[in-house]
């Protein structure tokens, strides 16, 4: 029984030695994490080139200049991240609407459109921390006698498809009618040409538009709460968020931000980007 015992033992280490002979003259290559070989991080890397969503019809933030080249905030903001990436910067025309299908079927690899971050658009795609705040007012008329939300009882009110500002509306549980476009100057022009009393958007955004036109005001009033304006990208790729978010707090510390905000605005960003609780 002595002699089994023992054949079995040396069995048992040329057997755990010839494994260790295999393995010495086999290469393993180590494995790539799955998080970082899927990224949208390496793929635009390893493509060349970044492709963005921005609202071309939202100026100041996007839209074609004079020589039909995507310009604007926004455009200013993909410019510095394509050059800090060292890849070529594709501008891709989105509209609200679109911002998050672009995403999901991967048309797009990160979107720049005056995106307010919001629970419900959480369950379909991730944001950045902000880099843009804003709250809501009305585009109007001079003459039409509008001051505030209070004087749009029985009006029309234009938004634009894909947005929250039509559920804004709704919310004030106001006689009110809603009419939505396709785009942010589609509502504007409808404003302008009597189609609609008043455009609920952005202020910062509003405005730049009065500013364009002298028939145009903004009334002056915070009608909702501060919204806090990111970046989207396809939910579920932490690494590439991580890399935006690192990115972000480099141009918000080193003044960018406000250098580019001022540019295109001609004022301070109103609002801090970190609130206070």
């Amino acid at each position: 029984m002595k002699f089994v015992k023992e054949s079995a033992k040396f069995t048992c280490l040329f057997a755990v030695a010839g494994l260790l002979m295999l393995a010495g003259c086999t290469k393993v290559a180590p494995p790539e994490q799955g998080a970082a070989a899927d990224s949208t991080l390496k793929q635009v890397l390893q493509r060349g080139t970044l492709r963005v969503g921005d609202c071309l019809t939202f100026a100041p933030f996007g839209f074609y200049n004079k020589d039909g080249q995507p310009d604007g905030y926004d455009v200013d903001l993909a410019k510095e991240l394509a050059k800090e990436m060292g890849v070529k910067l594709e501008v891709v025309n989105t509209t609200s609407a679109n911002r998050i299908p672009n995403l999901q079927t991967s048309k797009v690899d990160v979107v720049f459109c005056n995106f307010t971050r919001n629970l419900e658009r959480a369950k379909e795609i991730a944001f950045t921390n902000p880099y843009v705040v804003a709250s809501e007012a009305l585009l109007v008329k001079k003459s039409s006698g509008i001051k505030s939300i209070n004087d749009m009882s029985n009006r029309t009110i234009a938004t634009v498809k894909g947005s929250t500002n039509g559920d804004e509306v709704r919310s004030l549980n106001m006689q009110v009618k809603i009419q939505e476009f396709d785009s942010s100057q589609a509502a504007i022009l409808a404003v302008k040409q009597g189609q609609a009393d008043a455009m609920i958007e952005d202020n910062n955004f509003l405005a730049y538009q009065a500013s364009l036109d002298p028939e145009l005001t903004v009334t002056n009033e915070a009608l909702v709460p501060l919204e806090y304006n990111a970046f989207g990208v396809k939910a579920g790729d932490q690494v590439w968020l991580n890399y935006l978010n690192l990115f972000l707090f480099n141009i918000n510390a080193s003044k960018l931000n406000a250098q580019l905000y001022k540019k295109w605005f001609g004022a301070e960003p109103r609002f801090p980007l970190n609130p206070q609780y």
